[in-house]
């Protein structure tokens, strides 16, 4: 399992610029720049995304966690007493969603916002 932190900004060009000048992160890939609305980074401690946010009414945190099978771990979950009523509106909190962006993810928000993201690459 692999976990990957989403950090929520304000300014999005200037966390890239605290990022890679000051914590020598750099970008997982080299084309993307703030218009894209997340960056990916990575270092030698591991990696980081970076989203633009602008409201401060939004609490919790988003935390990618990167697994091999996220049809079974979602039918695990749910086995365990997950309960998908609070998030009707949302597919991916319905069940595994393919992403357009390359990914196949469901997630799972706990009472105080937090977000679990369980992601796998697509395999179309």
């Amino acid at each position: 399992m692999k976990m990957i932190p989403l950090f929520k900004c304000r300014n999005l060009q200037q966390a890239v610029g605290f990022y890679t000048n000051v914590l020598d992160f750099r970008l997982k890939y080299p084309e993307a720049t703030a218009d894209d609305g997340v960056i990916d980074l990575i270092s030698e401690f591991g990696e980081l995304q970076l989203t633009v946010y602008e409201s401060d009414r939004l609490f919790g945190s988003v935390i990618n966690v990167w697994i091999d099978d996220v049809d079974s771990r979602f039918k695990y979950y749910v086995s365990r007493g997950l309960d998908t009523t609070a998030k009707k509106e949302s597919p991916v909190h319905q069940g595994p969603t393919d992403q357009t962006w390359g990914t196949r993810e469901f997630y799972i928000t706990d009472i105080d916002g937090n977000t679990l993201r369980f992601c796998q690459p697509s395999n179309s």
